[in-house]
């Protein structure tokens, strides 16, 4: 499994984790403050997004916003563009070759 799809899968995993447990009142922003540094970890400066959640002091809206698997989806679109696009790009390529 390639790095960019384990924090894929890891992301989704932690926002099914947020979406569940995270809808504790409390214990959710305390949970928001660490996927922030979690996700900062996995994903650069771009994990800073998620910082959005812990506005929410509810805790019940943010539980709806995968955040964390869109950065990661964001993440792994970026790495197909910087390998030359999409697969399609790639065999329009191979034939300009030919």
């Amino acid at each position: 499994m390639k790095p960019v799809h384990a924090k894929l899968v890891a992301a989704i995993i932690l926002d099914i984790a947020d979406f569940t447990v995270g809808r504790i009142l409390g214990f959710g922003t305390a949970m928001d403050m660490v996927m922030v540094l979690i996700a900062f970890a996995m994903f650069g400066w771009k994990g800073l997004f998620s910082l959005w959640e812990v506005a929410d002091l509810s805790d019940q809206v943010d539980g709806f916003v995968p955040t964390l698997t869109l950065i990661a989806l964001s993440e792994l679109r970026d790495g197909s563009k910087d390998k030359g696009g999409s697969p399609a790009d790639t065999d329009r390529k191979t034939l300009e070759q030919k």
